[in-house]
């Protein structure tokens, strides 16, 4: 693993539940024994940027990439890369997992590309992890005369996300169009504080 990330950690930030997980059931054989898996079935996800897809009512099982997408249409795409199960969805895209790799892959249908978006399962959880503290736990000053400097502060925690993660993982900010980066972007912009949050109150009274 390249981050060290535990169950105890998310559940003493957003509590338990507020966390997703997959069952081993909802992985292929090819998946189940791995690492990622281990990690979304152990640890999981905090929720609200990122979420985890649901296994089919049916079968019990993730749908693969070749059930969602119409995978010879990305030209990028590994040619065993319609087996891969589908873990989540962020923004506009479906996330893979490689079984083979372990890296967790971003396939945008609707620009028809697809991107190593983490080398692994705990760079996704660390990076959610991250992004989703922020949205709940950052502050405005309620002043209209320093909402300037607001933001300022918010771009550079944003921008420590970034850089921390580029130092063990350089795939989830690797340029300006990935999902995460689009994400960070939305996030600094103001965009994303929902709910309760102080953030949210601040912004949207």
């Amino acid at each position: 693993m390249l981050f060290d990330v535990t169950r105890s950690e998310l559940a003493g930030v957003f509590g338990e539940d507020r966390i997703a997980t997959l069952p081993a059931t909802a992985f292929p054989p090819s998946a189940a024994d791995t690492e990622g898996a281990r990690l979304l079935r152990t640890v999981g996800v905090p929720t609200g940027t990122l979420w985890l897809r649901e296994p089919d009512e049916d079968t019990g099982r993730l749908p693969l990439v070749q059930d969602v997408v119409d995978a010879e249409d990305f030209e990028d795409a590994p040619e065993d890369a319609g087996e891969w199960p589908v873990i989540g969805w962020l923004l506009n895209a479906h996330l893979a997992l490689d079984p083979g790799s372990g890296r967790v892959h971003a396939f945008d249908a609707d620009e028809e590309t697809v991107q190593a978006l983490h080398t692994d399962v705990s760079s996704l959880v660390q990076v959610t992890l991250r992004f989703q503290r922020l949205l709940e736990e950052f502050t405005f000053s309620g002043d209209d005369a320093d909402e300037e400097a607001d933001f300022e502060r918010l771009d550079r925690e944003v921008e420590r996300v970034r850089q921390e993660t580029s130092g063990v993982d350089p795939l989830p900010f690797q340029d300006d169009e990935t999902v995460w980066s689009v994400v960070g972007d939305e996030i600094a912009a103001g965009q994303r504080f929902k709910g309760d949050s102080p953030g949210a109150r601040s912004l949207y009274g």
